[in-house]
């Protein structure tokens, strides 16, 4: 599994998984297409997590908020807010990272390459997030979709701030991630 190639120590984990009534390419294919923000759980567990730093900045930063919200959240646009595609293998599987201060009000990422996710330790002070997407078949128009997030925190600094902020952000992450399974198995359903 890909993501035992670049995240195999890890603090904290999360797995999910549903079953999908199309072939493998056609769920691999929804993966890249499919607006994971199409429900409102997934929207308002966004906004609520971007809300703290969004009153930083006051009245541009609220408007910033709600002008987001109103865009889809794709894998390219997840790309394009920090996470990096580490790797994939069409189409069964599919890596993506991302490393920062998840605690903090914005986050303060700063992923590096994949080269680097593989083979260097998270930044001092930064946690390491790997998320994979996986496509089992399990005949020709059934398939297993599944995804796992991985957290490893640098050093023990970085440690006692990340745990409290999973334990309040942990039941939200997960709701976001059943509602996003649940999204690609209506695109690759419907294909």
């Amino acid at each position: 599994m890909l993501i035992d190639e670049y995240l195999p120590h890890y603090d904290v984990v999360e797995r999910h998984s549903i079953r999908v009534r199309a072939t493998q390419a056609q769920t691999y294919a929804a993966i890249t297409s499919t607006n994971f923000a199409g429900g409102p759980i997934v929207r308002v567990l966004v906004a609520l997590r971007g809300l703290p730093g969004a009153l930083l900045h006051g009245l541009s930063g609220i408007r910033a908020l709600m002008e987001g919200r109103a865009t889809s959240m794709t894998l390219a646009s997840m790309e394009r807010g920090g996470f990096h595609r580490l790797e994939e293998r069409v189409p069964s599987e599919l890596a993506i990272g991302i490393e920062g201060r998840f605690w903090t009000l914005s986050g303060e990422r700063c992923t590096p390459s994949a080269e680097v996710f593989r083979s260097r330790p998270p930044a001092p002070g930064t946690a390491r997030a790997v998320w994979d997407f996986r496509v089992r078949v399990i005949d020709g128009e059934q398939c297993e979709l599944s995804t796992e997030t991985r957290v490893l925190c640098a050093d023990k600094a970085a440690r006692r701030r990340f745990l409290p902020y999973w334990l309040v952000v942990r039941a939200g992450s997960g709701l976001i991630r059943h509602e996003m399974l649940r999204s690609i198995k209506r695109t690759a359903e419907h294909r």
